[in-house]
């Protein structure tokens, strides 16, 4: 029983955590970064990632209700923060999560990016279908998998040479600043729609 409930919580976050999907934007918000400092970066997502998601998993109900946040106002605040990342790379050239420095696993690799608002509210409603423990087994084992990917990157680097990466890069933040208005419209289509 504890398998296929499982299965069934892994599959609908491996989607919603969408670690080959978040690659090719680590690889561009990374890119400067040399394969230390690289591996430390993944570590520290992974990390992230993981505290939220079983945080939010634990105690994401409770918090929202107190404050009064809905998942809709978590998804336009998720989408802003990437756009904000995506349109500072675009214009500028330079990336705003570089800025950070040793904070850019956390946000917004780990989050919003590993685990965002589709990973939180997907492992909030696995909870009510298959138990807490297949649901937080299979959200351990998604973002470990993303870090993985992740720790892959380098290959991914050599292959496509110094160039390549800029490209990649430059569409990576293209992409991210669509995920970004993604987000927000889910996020506000929700709010006028009065679900919360």
């Amino acid at each position: 029983m504890f398998l296929r409930d499982f299965v069934l919580s892994f599959v609908p976050l491996f989607f919603a955590v969408d670690a080959v999907g978040v690659l090719p934007i680590f690889v561009g918000l990374t890119e400067d970064l040399d394969a230390r400092a690289r591996r430390k970066v993944v570590v520290q997502s992974t990390l992230t990632a993981l505290g939220v998601a079983v945080g939010f998993l634990a105690f994401g109900k409770t918090v929202f209700s107190l404050l009064g946040i809905t998942v809709p106002d978590f998804m336009v605040a998720g989408g802003l923060l990437l756009m904000l990342i995506a349109v500072s790379d675009l214009i500028t050239g330079q990336k705003l999560a570089r800025k950070v420095g040793d904070t850019i696993g956390a946000v917004p690799i780990g989050m919003p990016l590993v685990v965002g608002p589709a990973t939180l509210t997907t492992s909030l409603m696995l909870v009510d279908a298959h138990g807490w423990a297949a649901t937080l087994a299979a959200l351990v084992a998604n973002i470990v998998l993303a870090g993985g990917v992740l720790l892959s990157s380098q290959l991914l680097t050599r292959l496509l040479g110094p160039a390549g990466s800029r490209v990649v890069s430059k569409v990576a933040s293209l992409i991210l600043a669509a995920i970004a208005v993604m987000m927000m419209r889910k996020g506000l289509t929700l709010m006028i729609a009065g679900k919360t």
